[in-house]
């Protein structure tokens, strides 16, 4: 009994490690520091926001009301920060020069920054997976790659918001046959075709994979290239086997640029800017002379020269093998936040919010948030993340009223991905009416919103 006593002690004494410098890992430090908790920022990348950096040119459909985190912003307004206006958009450059790098240099956040330290294992001191007895009284250890070395960082929790990597080409979930070859010729994510970018696409035959909100800003950049620039042709190809409300809400959907970027993407396929092929489930890339060829089961595409994979993304779970997870089968998102927003059977767009109770893991301490909480599901939005940091925080300081309260209301998209209708929409009934803020309850938390 002393020896649990002590260990208890001890691992209280340790701070809390938060995995990556993103928007929600930031926000994360900010709740840890204003609740005056002992913690580790740590970052693979020499700066943070990494990702955001990677898609500087993007502008976001959700304004800058539903980027900021309520307490960062608390924080930064008391150094003489001012905030950006809620209702303009910034782009991913903005979004980092404006909020991420003044809130990362902030003197609660900055000391416990470690940029270019990439995790590499997240374990329980002295017990593998395995092993039960005095799992949890013992603390976490993280194993870190610096730049003088590996060693091992003691933790008494640990928040995992590194955010996630891109999905492979292959329709099995698989990267496609010779898909790893010719890397050099695929882009993951949104290039920026009107700037940085431009002499790669400029006159080229492009493949378009994906049909998300990431597609539908590259497929119009490339649009507008190929108006500018004779020779740009544009190919897209999704697995669907029909488009039918996956354009989004239109005017219905409460973030406006969300619908109007839906609504622009559709025209540019109605008028005939984007050839368009559906039902296309992509199991090789072969090269010829003629270019990169994109087959499929059954049929293969006319040769390009790039192919854009804008195929959304996946957890990267390797470092967490040896942590005893609950994870859903089929999103890889926390069982109890699956139902929420697993694809499948989720009847809107709109994810209610939720907090620690469905982020919680069999390994005590332990918690994923952000983009990699969602596992393979699409829906995520910041702001989302920036509750998900508030609630676990507080559960971790013992606040338990704070932890359970819901502090956030998110807009409807307006779009569902229910059974399609004889106009070719998908079916869905009206979005319910608001509660207000209430206690998280099962009862609430069971259904989709509509």
């Amino acid at each position: 009994m002393a020896n649990t006593g002590s260990n208890a002690t001890r691992r209280s004494s340790l701070p809390v490690v938060v995995i990556g410098a993103g928007p929600v890992g930031l926000a994360a430090a900010a709740h840890l520091a204003a609740r005056g908790q002992s913690f580790l920022l740590l970052e693979a990348q020499p700066a943070v926001g990494w990702s955001a950096r990677q898609w500087q040119h993007v502008r976001l459909f959700s304004p800058w009301k539903y980027n900021l985190d309520p307490l960062a912003a608390e924080l930064l307004g008391r150094t003489g920060w001012v905030a950006p206006l809620a209702d303009a958009h910034p782009t991913g450059g903005e979004l980092v020069e404006q909020y991420l790098e003044p809130l990362a240099a902030h003197p609660a956040i900055a000391p416990h920054l470690r940029l270019r330290h990439r995790v590499l294992a997240v374990a329980r001191q002295g017990r593998d997976r395995l092993l039960t007895t005095g799992r949890s009284a013992a603390p976490f250890v993280v194993r870190v790659e610096t730049p003088l070395g590996e060693t091992d960082i003691l933790a008494r929790a640990v928040i995992d918001a590194s955010g996630a990597v891109p999905n492979p080409l292959g329709a099995s979930g698989l990267p496609a046959i010779g898909e790893e070859a010719m890397r050099h010729r695929i882009f993951y994510g949104i290039p920026d075709v009107l700037g940085q970018h431009r002499a790669r696409y400029a006159g080229r035959r492009v493949l378009v994979v994906g049909s998300g909100h990431s597609a539908f800003n590259v497929l119009l950049d490339l649009v507008q290239l190929a108006a500018e620039e004779p020779g740009t042709s544009v190919m897209w190809a999704v697995r669907r086997d029909s488009l039918a409300g996956r354009f989004g809400g239109g005017e219905r959907d409460e973030l406006p640029e969300r619908g109007r970027l839906g609504q622009r993407a559709q025209a540019i396929v109605e008028q005939g800017l984007v050839k368009l092929v559906t039902g296309f489930r992509l199991t090789r890339i072969e090269e010829t002379p003629d270019g990169l060829v994109a087959v499929g089961e059954g049929h293969s595409l006319a040769p390009v020269d790039e192919i854009v994979a804008a195929t959304g993304f996946r957890p990267d779970l390797a470092p967490l093998r040896e942590l005893r997870l609950s994870l859903d089968p089929i999103t890889e998102a926390p069982v109890e936040l699956a139902p929420l927003i697993d694809p499948n059977v989720h009847s809107c767009g709109t994810v209610p919010p939720h907090g620690f109770k469905e982020l919680r893991h069999p390994e005590e301490g332990f918690f994923l948030l952000g983009l990699k909480s969602y596992g393979r599901a699409p829906t995520f939005l910041m702001r989302t993340g920036y509750e998900q940091a508030r609630s676990v925080v507080a559960a971790l300081t013992g606040d338990w009223e704070a932890a359970e309260r819901v502090e956030l209301v998110l807009p409807h998209t307006g779009v569902c991905s229910g059974p399609v209708a004889a106009d070719g929409e998908a079916a869905c009934c009206e979005p319910a009416a608001r509660p207000e803020p209430v206690l998280i309850r099962p009862a609430v938390r069971s259904r989709a919103c509509c």
